[in-house]
């Protein structure tokens, strides 16, 4: 058997690997497929559906869809764009992004992505919701008002950090983070130096004390697109 195989994502041709996800491959060859709950140190979830592509006619999230001989991709439709816009809408108006007050802006991906959209203000209504603060713990504070319950903190508490601090309560819009611990965040075996404390793709996990250590205009996504360090044009 062959070790590679090619495929097309918008007519261009792809080589991939076996094992390798639609996302991945296109990660290698420098096309860029938007995303906010996949990391390439986690296993994929699929739960953000930003990364949703469209394989022989058929709509399949790039993170989870292994790549295969032969596909047809497609990536940048007018109606995959629109539909990525829609989600991203739909992220800012059911949470609370007060971006101008947020240590994360210029680092924040949901952020970043609406740039790259071109998303000035949500299309939407906001939904203006009450949402928890927890500060308790000394060296880290988690926001809820930001959170776009991707799973990424919950992935890698459990699966690399090997303590589980964080899971799921409720369901539909009242799905929320919780803590593994009677009370707070505090009563967590949660460190600062855990995976879980920084791979929040948003504001909802900061880090203590470092708010501003990187001024604003010298970010990640402040000079460049997201995507940009991923994209070979």
């Amino acid at each position: 058997m062959s070790e590679t195989y090619n495929f097309t994502i918008d007519g261009k041709e792809i080589t991939g690997r076996p094992g390798q996800t639609i996302l991945q491959a296109a990660d290698e060859a420098g096309v860029y497929i938007p995303r906010l709950c996949a990391h390439k140190e986690l296993c994929a979830h699929g739960s953000c559906r930003v990364c949703t592509v469209m394989v022989n006619g058929r709509p399949q999230s790039a993170c989870t869809q292994p790549a295969g001989a032969g596909m047809v991709v497609e990536n940048e439709t007018p109606k995959l764009l629109g539909m990525r816009k829609q989600l991203i809408d739909m992220l800012f108006v059911e949470g609370n992004h007060f971006c101008m007050f947020c240590e994360k802006s210029g680092n924040c991906e949901l952020q970043g992505l609406a740039y790259r959209f071109g998303i000035m203000a949500p299309q939407h209504p906001y939904m203006f919701q009450k949402k928890d603060v927890d500060a308790s713990h000394p060296d880290i504070y988690i926001d809820q008002n930001r959170c776009i319950v991707c799973a990424r903190c919950v992935r890698a508490s459990h699966d690399v950090d090997g303590k589980s601090a964080f899971g799921f309560v409720g369901r539909g819009i009242h799905k929320k983070i919780a803590f593994n611990a009677e009370h707070n965040l505090s009563e967590t075996k949660l460190a600062a130096t855990d995976m879980a404390a920084g791979i929040c793709p948003v504001g909802a996990i900061i880090k203590k004390r470092v708010g501003f250590a990187i001024p604003v205009g010298q970010r990640k996504y402040d000079t460049k697109p997201i995507g940009s360090d991923i994209e070979k044009r």
